[in-house]
């Protein structure tokens, strides 16, 4: 194993719950999915809220337009009678 540092942290009541019942269904150290979750969310990759920005105002874009002339031909049921 790694060489360890030790932390202390605070969590709330629910967290402090619901990380135990998880560490007991999954037979793992609180300490272990701990460990884990810090990885997951370092490993990430950072968000591109410009890209987000970029996404929103394409869609709004979208909205703005409004229902497509001459509408659809069809409807939702219909989709599901043909599966």
């Amino acid at each position: 194993m790694a060489r360890m540092k030790r932390k202390q942290i605070y969590l709330d009541v629910e967290q402090d719950r619901r990380l135990r019942a998880l560490s007991r269904r999954q037979r793992r150290s609180e300490s272990d999915l701990i460990r884990e979750g810090i990885k997951r969310v370092l490993d990430e990759p950072p968000l591109d809220h410009a890209a987000w920005e970029r996404e929103k105002s394409f869609i709004e874009s979208l909205i703005r337009k409004g229902p497509i002339p001459g509408g659809r031909t069809w409807k939702r049921e219909e989709l599901y009678d043909e599966r």
